[in-house]
């Protein structure tokens, strides 16, 4: 992540790249309502889950392509957008690990780099700086998380095509994991030099 701000081109609502923003937050819920349906009775529901994951991948491609190509960039999009990433990875999370499809290491490893996070926002609102611009390195460990989940939701089963899924899915999710502290790491360091130079200017 990157903590300079990007040009704000537009301070409307109701754009194109904002309503696929929020219509990715609608599905979290739905998501995963279909993840657990099988746990509290309820038939498996998985292929309508993987659906929801694959609106969720496009849109979140789409949301960002179109904000930039029509000059519709927008301090709710630059909020809507990550807070969209976190709470798919999230649910994937709670889904996942409740259904024992994801050990808890993997999910503690995910959640701790939340929190440290979180914690560095909390430091950059007190210096009064904006949200941070996710960067490549950011997009790509999500990206590749995004792959994992329903790789390995697909893995929940017998067959070739589970034990398929199951290989490409935990190298995703490796490498996600991986490049997903990496990213945190470098923003933190970015975080404490601005506060030491915002301590020595004063």
């Amino acid at each position: 992540m990157e903590v300079q701000e990007t040009r704000v081109q537009t301070t409307r609502v109701l754009t194109i790249p904002n309503i696929l923003s929020m219509a990715r937050l609608v599905g979290v819920p739905v998501f995963l309502w279909l993840i657990l349906l099988p746990e509290f009775g309820g038939p498996k529901s998985d292929g309508w889950a993987l659906l929801v994951l694959l609106f969720s991948g496009i849109s979140d491609y789409l949301d960002g392509k179109l904000a930039r190509r029509w000059n519709q960039v927008s301090s709710l999009g630059r909020i809507l957008d990550p807070a969209a990433d976190r709470l798919y990875i999230l649910s994937t999370l709670v889904g996942l690990t409740w259904r024992e499809i994801l050990p808890l290491w993997l999910t503690a490893a995910l959640l701790a780099r939340e929190l440290m996070l979180l914690i560095a926002v909390a430091v950059l609102s007190r210096h009064n700086y904006g949200p941070p611009q996710v960067n490549f390195l950011g997009k790509a460990a999500t990206f590749n998380l995004m792959y994992a989940f329903p790789l390995l939701l697909l893995s929940d089963g017998s067959g070739w095509l589970p034990t398929l899924a199951a290989i490409f899915g935990w190298a995703f999710a490796v490498w996600g994991t991986t490049l997903y502290w990496w990213a945190g790491v470098l923003y933190v360091v970015q975080v404490r030099r601005l506060v030491k130079a915002d301590t020595a200017a004063d």
